[in-house]
């Protein structure tokens, strides 16, 4: 029987009391989390206001909140606007083995969906992120390796989407399959935006959130979907992944375990491929006091693929904010310049300050046995200094993963510099009160009182 059938059984039947409380605080730190990149995004990240601006000519039912620039839209529009503020400066969470971003789509579609439906409790919202990202975290994982070119991110979120959207409206077990199926219709992604650095790679985990809340609405006014979306004989590991899938990841210990707690937050607003060189940088700057001009090179070792991707002068030169999330030299020179890695590093100004431009020159990435083919993480930072000294520092963990965690008052300060960016300047009271709704949301009577205070 096709794994939807399981998946499609739980997301309907989950209760909040069936999940562990350990999970609850990580999907509460992730949605507070995934607010806060939203809002920085509003004046961070270069074209997407045209984006909302455009969404806001489309008019329609005004159910939904739109993050930090308010207004009211249809809630897949609104989905579609939030999501892509999430994700557009690759500052949202990521998953250690799925490597996709979660929180992104999961959060979007159930506060647009919850609004949509009105007076949606906090346990009912903590439950469909919890189910969303249980799922799509299964899916991606379920998928390694997978084949080239895809940006799973966005495939699965369709998915992700239309189990939180399906959750907040009540579908049953029927329905919800539908839904995934209605969803698989829609699925898409692809890293040639990511190659590119063009600005679509951020706006396909947007996509994936308006899709999913379509495909659940579709689902609960009769419309249906494949049955078999997952392994039937054009099903989506057939289609996407060859046939290559481990069917054990999909639905092994369902509802007892929960990929929540191997949820990654970001100390840095880049790609999670960089925050290994970043902190293994840091660590010999900071330790061996080296200045810019004390450094005569530097290298970064890397498994074989992720080493092939960071090739091109565009990674010393970045044409756009994009380009420089994802990119090793401009990073790592980031970190010896400036002794830290933040927002303000990666505005349209900032990838054109000249002395990080030329720290990037020194920096060369290359390939490394050491390091599993399938992980990317990982990385060893080698620095030389003028005067033949050499420094080297490895990390197999980089800060910010369940294994070395950001402590949870600094995941709050880093909310509220976020939020320090929003176009339409907010109340620190409201912001206070947003963190106090999140960090107790199983309490709150109606889930839309949050986004009202950051919109």
């Amino acid at each position: 029987m096709d794994a939807s059938f399981a998946l499609a059984r739980h997301v309907a039947n989950i209760k909040f009391g069936d999940i562990p409380a350990d999970v609850i605080k990580i999907a509460k730190l992730d949605i507070l989390d995934t607010l806060g990149c939203a809002l920085a995004a509003t004046t961070l990240a270069p074209g997407y206001a045209k984006l909302v601006e455009l969404v806001k000519e489309g008019g329609g039912k005004e159910e939904s909140s739109i993050i930090g620039f308010g207004g009211r839209v249809p809630s897949w529009m609104a989905a579609f606007a939030n999501g892509t503020l999430a994700y557009a400066l690759d500052y949202d969470e990521a998953h250690m083995t799925a490597h996709i971003h979660s929180g992104c789509v999961a959060v979007p579609t159930s506060f647009a969906v919850a609004e949509r439906v009105g007076k949606v409790n906090g346990k009912t919202l903590l439950t469909a992120v919890v189910v969303s990202i249980d799922l799509g975290c299964r899916m991606a994982t379920a998928a390694l390796p997978r084949m080239r070119g895809f940006h799973p991110t966005a495939i699965y979120g369709y998915f992700r989407a239309a189990a939180a959207a399906s959750h907040i409206l009540g579908l049953d077990e029927s329905r919800v399959q539908h839904a995934l199926g209605i969803a698989y219709s829609q699925a898409a992604g692809n890293n040639q935006a990511h190659a590119e650095a063009a600005l679509a790679m951020k706006m396909q985990a947007g996509l994936a959130a308006k899709g999913g809340v379509l495909s659940a609405l579709l689902a609960q006014k009769g419309i249906t979907g494949a049955t078999n979306s997952l392994q039937g004989e054009f099903g989506l590991y057939k289609v996407y992944n060859a046939g290559q899938h481990d069917s054990e990841a999909l639905t092994s210990e369902l509802g007892k375990r929960f990929e929540v707690s191997n949820l990654v937050f970001k100390p840095y607003p880049c790609g999670r491929g960089t925050h290994a060189s970043i902190d293994a940088t840091l660590a010999i700057v900071n330790e061996h006091n080296l200045r810019p001009e004390d450094i005569e090179s530097i290298t970064v070792l890397k498994n074989a693929v992720a080493a092939k991707a960071e090739g091109g002068e565009s990674k010393r030169r970045p044409h756009n904010s994009v380009d420089a999330q994802l990119n090793v030299p401009y990073t790592v020179a980031t970190a010896v310049v400036k002794r830290r890695v933040g927002l303000a590093d990666f505005t349209l100004e900032a990838i054109k300050d000249p002395a990080v431009l030329a720290m990037a020159q020194k920096v060369s990435v290359q390939g490394s046995p050491v390091f599993s083919e399938v992980n990317f993480h990982p990385a060893i930072t080698e620095i030389r200094t003028k005067q033949g000294q050499a420094y080297s520092k490895r990390i197999d963990e980089a800060y910010g993963n369940p294994y070395n965690p950001i402590p949870e008052p600094l995941m709050m300060e880093k909310f509220m510099e976020c939020a320090s960016h929003c176009i339409k300047p907010l109340p620190k009271d409201n912001l206070k009160n947003v963190i106090d709704l999140v960090m107790n949301l199983e309490k709150v009577d109606d889930v839309g009182a949050v986004v009202r205070l950051l919109s």
